[in-house]
């Protein structure tokens, strides 16, 4: 009877057990998916973990992105001429802006090429972007299978994971960036590392559940500034928080910082010619101010304010306000500049430094300053660019320079 039974069930528990032993070694890792209609991009990230030890300019190859993209979206200063030979670690995490298309109804970018090597797999080749594409992926996009394998030279085309969702979260501006989840790790960790709530997370990405999977990509809404209430001329920037930019044919640098998220600009002390950064009947650069303290405490403050640009043609104008800067903020220009994740991995290799203004002064040479005629201000001060306190001393040393140049270039 025993038998009878064994030969009856057998049959049915098969397909039953399959589904446990069987499905989930062919399941596939999640990732949220957005479909558009629009033929608009975006800029997107991308949370590129090492897989193995590569230079800064192996990677931007890698990912088809210029190497002056992946410094300023990692907030690293290009102060050293080589900086692209540096050698990162393997498991570092590397942010890669990526523009982000509707593809065939979906987000989804596919600007990245690789080149095929002899010794090449598709596995071999997904391994090295990171878990941010599988084999298979590779393999249907491009066309390959038994029939059409790899061969030397070829040309593939890299499915990468994007997201857009109008980059905005709750009416808040955002970017974002796609996270591979590693062995460990939960919702909430992810969260807690990048500045999101487990509800926001499952929110974005259509989960059932808060549980997820080693090599799940997950889409991560990481706070930016936006330059749409600046009264930009012909120009729009987005930054991720703990952001640079370049912009203006690099003579502008427009830092996110993580106090306010306001956008701060200033000349990028770049070697390139740039004109046109001193506003018009002031000696302030881009980003500087000249801050008037009153006796009651109050503040006067004259701010030059980048405006956009149009082709070589900078625009900029005087801006002012009764708000008293943060004398903390002056001091520590890049205070509020901090990378979205706990992981820095240009730490071992490169000293984090703000680019002066042409009218920067290092602070620590000069005092603050105090008027010495009417007291009808107790402390004039000028701020540059990127935070440095200028003396009133020095101020008045740059003024002759300053009006000399506005004379030639008016």
């Amino acid at each position: 009877m025993s038998n009878l039974l064994q030969q009856l069930l057998l049959p049915l528990l098969l397909p039953i057990l399959s589904i446990f032993f069987i499905l989930p070694s062919l399941m596939h890792a999640k990732s949220v998916i957005e479909p558009c209609r629009s033929s608009d991009s975006c800029t997107s990230l991308l949370s590129y973990i090492l897989p193995f030890d590569s230079k800064i300019s192996e990677i931007a190859y890698r990912f088809q992105v210029s190497i002056t993209d992946i410094l300023a979206t990692n907030s690293i200063t290009p102060a050293i001429p080589t900086l692209g030979n540096n050698v990162l670690r393997a498991n570092s995490l590397v942010k890669i802006p990526i523009s982000c298309p509707c593809v065939d109804g979906i987000r989804r970018s596919v600007s990245t090429e690789y080149i095929v090597r002899a010794a090449d797999t598709a596995e071999s080749i997904a391994d090295g972007y990171g878990g941010l594409v599988s084999a298979e992926q590779i393999g249907i996009v491009n066309g390959i299978n038994a029939k059409n394998p790899l061969f030397d030279s070829q040309s593939l085309v890299i499915p990468l994971p994007c997201t857009c969702f109008n980059n905005n979260n709750n009416g808040i501006t955002r970017v974002y960036m796609s996270y591979v989840v590693q062995r460990g790790e939960s919702l909430s960790s992810i969260g807690q590392e990048f500045g999101a709530t487990v509800m926001d997370l499952e929110a974005i990405n259509g989960l059932g559940q808060t549980v997820v999977d080693p090599g799940d990509i997950l889409a991560i809404p990481i706070s930016a500034c936006s330059s749409a209430n600046l009264n930009w001329y012909n120009e729009s920037l987005i930054v991720p928080n703990g952001s640079y930019a370049l912009t203006a044919n690099n003579c502008i640098k427009c830092i996110c910082g993580t106090d306010d998220l306001n956008l701060q600009c200033f000349p990028s002390g770049n070697t390139a010619p740039c004109s046109r950064l001193q506003c018009k009947g002031s000696s302030l650069f881009i980003g500087d101010a000249y801050v008037q303290r009153t006796v009651a405490g109050n503040c006067n403050v004259t701010t030059c304010v980048y405006r956009g640009h149009a082709g070589r043609k900078i625009f900029r104008s005087l801006a002012s306000s009764s708000q008293c800067p943060d004398k903390h903020k002056a001091n520590s220009p890049i205070s509020g500049l901090s990378p979205v994740s706990s992981r820095d991995p240009i730490d071992p290799f490169i000293t984090v430094s703000p680019s002066p203004s042409p009218a920067y002064i290092n602070p620590s040479t000069i005092g603050t300053g105090t008027a010495s005629g009417p007291t009808s201000y107790a402390q004039n001060s000028y701020i540059s660019g990127d935070g440095g306190l200028l003396g009133e001393a020095s101020c008045y040393n740059l003024l002759l320079p300053a009006l000399v140049l506005q004379y030639f270039m008016w």
